[in-house]
């Protein structure tokens, strides 16, 4: 008998704990770019949904590489552009189809939507659809350096030890365009692609001198733009629109050959075991209002329709002086990246870094 009291008694306080323990909250995996998830978003999608949202930043590069390793597990949601989709699943299969009928369409701009459907299908499935879009070009303190109109122009000797760059594909693709080569048109080719990036790279290595330092996140850029020791360096836009707010004299300028125009996106990891909070993630920050709140926080703007009416106008002012609509017709969109290409690119700035 005192053994039935005892197993009772157990019993009890077994259940009694388990129901004493709150439920887990549903969490949201995302793997982003810096800022594309501000806290203030995350909160109101907590008090949205009840979802929580647990943030890793990371960048194209690291995306690939933590989806790889991983074979697409790890996470819910990935940013990566909407160039470099085919090409990692195409060899890796870190990705999952996108069920369109789940994402309400309505939201964005069509021509962005269309697009990146376009760019990121494989066999009649979409595997990315347009967030967030920029370009890469010049930052440029016009007051100091007038004259830079051109990735060529940051490797003039009166600018030795002021200019910096990021040592990835957008560099060696902009140096590319400067010499008048145009490595898109060579995708197709690897041997012309080669040659192309190859003369790009030589040209990197001999502007070195110019590299006060090599940047690897905006906030290094920022920062050596803010204390004057860099006046102009390859940049994003967002950059050059942050510290226009900060400095008039400062701002984002499309190379002369034409700004180097990408799309970020929306793209399920292979494994991610959490679509349905990924589907409500991307409706939700597509909403105009909670967009233009992510636009004032990355500086870049969204394909979320009409979000652009309602971003600060300084934001606003910034993005009219640098893309008057002759320099938004000379964009040069980065078309999806073949299989191979970047493996290619990578061993090239290798030797530039490593000063070969």
């Amino acid at each position: 008998m005192r053994d039935v009291k005892g197993l009772i008694v157990g019993l009890l306080a077994s259940v009694m704990l388990t129901t004493a323990v709150p439920a887990q909250a549903e969490t949201l995996r995302l793997l982003t770019w810096g800022d594309y998830a501000p806290e203030a978003v995350i909160k109101k999608f907590k008090e949205a949904t009840g979802i929580d949202v647990e943030v890793t930043i990371s960048n194209n590069e690291d995306m690939i590489s933590k989806l790889r390793a991983t074979g697409g597990a790890g996470f819910d949601l990935a940013q990566p552009s909407q160039d470099r989709i085919l090409g990692p699943q195409t060899d890796f299969g870190i990705y999952k189809p996108i069920d369109l009928s789940k994402i309400k369409t309505e939201l964005f701009i069509p021509e962005l939507l269309e697009a990146t459907k376009k760019n990121t299908a494989i066999d009649g499935q979409v595997y990315g659809v347009a967030h967030l879009w920029g370009t890469s070009g010049l930052v440029v303190d016009r007051k100091k350096a007038p004259d830079i109109k051109s990735f060529l122009d940051l490797c003039k000797p009166e600018y030795k030890g002021r200019v910096s760059m990021r040592l990835k594909r957008p560099a060696l693709l902009g140096m590319a365009f400067a010499l008048g080569y145009d490595p898109f048109a060579a995708y197709g080719d690897k041997a012309k692609y080669q040659e192309i990036i190859d003369a790009a790279g030589a040209k990197l290595a001999e502007c070195k001198a110019n590299v006060k330092a090599y940047w690897t996140g905006s906030d290094d850029l920022l920062n050596m733009m803010r204390s004057g020791e860099v006046i102009a360096s390859e940049a994003w836009d967002s950059t050059g629109f942050k510290l226009n707010a900060e400095n008039p004299d400062i701002n984002f300028v499309a190379p002369s050959v034409g700004a180097l125009g990408w799309i970020d996106t929306f793209a399920l990891p292979a494994k991610g075991k959490n679509d349905e909070a990924a589907y409500k993630w991307i409706n939700f920050v597509m909403q105009p209002e909670i967009a233009a709140m992510i636009v004032d926080a990355a500086g870049s703007f969204s394909a979320s329709k009409g979000s652009d009416k309602l971003v600060s106008p300084k934001l606003s002012k910034a993005f009219q002086e640098a893309f008057p609509p002759e320099v938004i017709a000379k964009i040069r969109w980065f078309p999806a990246v073949p299989a191979g290409l970047e493996e290619m690119e990578g061993k090239v700035l290798d030797k530039v870094a490593a000063g070969d």
